[in-house]
């Protein structure tokens, strides 16, 4: 991802979410540059404008303490313990085709390469089974602390771990 395609981010992220769900463009700036080199965009093939197809943004961060929803971060945690998987969005276009698979696969990489050995969500508009997919599970049992912080995500929101 580049700071230059934030712009058709926040059109994949407004195809992709309902209004309260939907970030503001700093806050999905700061995903990206504190952490360019774990935040990834997938783009049309065989087209000459690039356009943006899909995205996934994510970051170093701490287990027990993820971001409010919609909150610009300043900077990263001194000791993250954690691959923080902020958000993926698809463009309605691209859903089947696997895009999915290859932007989580790129910034895996790229995650395990940083030395993290946990990775950690909050699951959104029932998007479980999804996460699912990529070794997330739900945590069953969780802090007062973490059940305010997923109210601010909206009902139903799931905080999910997987290991690296």
């Amino acid at each position: 991802m580049q700071s230059s395609d934030i712009p058709q981010v926040l059109t994949v992220q407004a195809a992709a979410y309902r209004g309260s769900m939907q970030e503001s463009e700093a806050t999905l700036a700061s995903r990206h540059e504190l952490s360019p080199a774990t935040c990834w965009v997938a783009v049309d093939a065989g087209t000459t404008n690039a356009a943006v197809a899909g995205y996934l943004l994510t970051h170093p961060w701490r287990m027990a303490a993820p971001p409010p929803l919609d909150t610009r971060l300043d900077a990263l945690p001194d000791v993250p313990d954690c691959w923080y998987v902020h958000d993926m969005a698809l463009a309605p276009r691209t859903r089947g085709a696997g895009v999915a698979r290859q932007l989580y696969a790129a910034a895996l990489a790229s995650a395990q390469s940083l030395g993290l050995r946990a990775s950690a969500l909050v699951a959104v508009q029932q998007s479980q089974g999804f996460w699912a997919r990529f070794g997330y599970a739900a945590m069953r049992d969780v802090s007062p602390q973490m059940a305010a912080k997923l109210a601010g995500y909206g009902d139903g929101a799931v905080f999910m771990t997987r290991l690296l």
